[in-house]
């Protein structure tokens, strides 16, 4: 009994069960804002190289080969342009998603005075919104991907004219972009599982 009047009441009691949630709840809240906040940056960067390819949508640019077998013809264009659309709509889709959930999370922090990181979010709804977002990216890439080779076949030429540089470029394309879509989806997936 002269021990609990040494030692004020709080060091005695167990810690409340709620002091341990939140933690792992600032620090859960602060990742996922972290991880949306680079998924909106590199859509961003995404939908600036969309834009860069929807310059080169211009009917009738020859080649860098010398016959003029190897000029993209108009369908090569049109090509080009749904793909850059779809794929912006992807990146928007996806930046949108996230942004939503950023604002989701900042605005019940913001309810809480006292408890300034701590988010009472649904994780479910967190971790699907999450997860729709880097599907929209990965979409978004792809299509990227797909209007990145018709940017290929208009400036070295169509890929069935044999052009070595095309073929190069367009194989690096496949290989580099592939890969790191299946490192980035690997690691959504174990994320999202566990």
């Amino acid at each position: 009994m002269e021990e609990s009047e040494t030692y004020p009441k709080e060091y005695l009691s167990p810690q409340p069960r709620r002091v341990t949630s939140m933690s792992s709840s600032v620090s859960t809240t602060s990742v996922h804002v972290t991880a949306l906040d680079g998924l909106v940056n590199v859509n961003s960067l995404f939908t600036i190289a969309v834009f860069v390819g929807l310059s080169l949508t211009t009917p009738g640019q020859k080649s860098l080969e010398d016959r003029t077998a190897c000029d993209a013809g108009i369908d090569v264009v049109k090509k080009l342009l749904v793909f850059e659309v779809v794929s912006f709509s992807f990146f928007l889709f996806s930046s949108l998603v996230a942004q939503g959930l950023k604002l989701a999370i900042n605005l019940l922090n913001s309810k809480d005075v006292d408890e300034a990181f701590r988010a009472h979010i649904n994780l479910k709804v967190l971790r699907l919104g999450m997860m729709a977002s880097a599907i929209g990216s990965v979409m978004g890439c792809l299509f990227l991907m797909l209007s990145i080779v018709n940017v290929i076949q208009i400036r070295l030429g169509v890929l069935s004219c044999g052009s070595k540089s095309a073929i190069h470029a367009v194989s690096t394309l496949l290989v580099l972009v592939t890969s790191a879509l299946v490192v980035y989806i690997s690691t959504a997936i174990y994320a999202f599982l566990h």
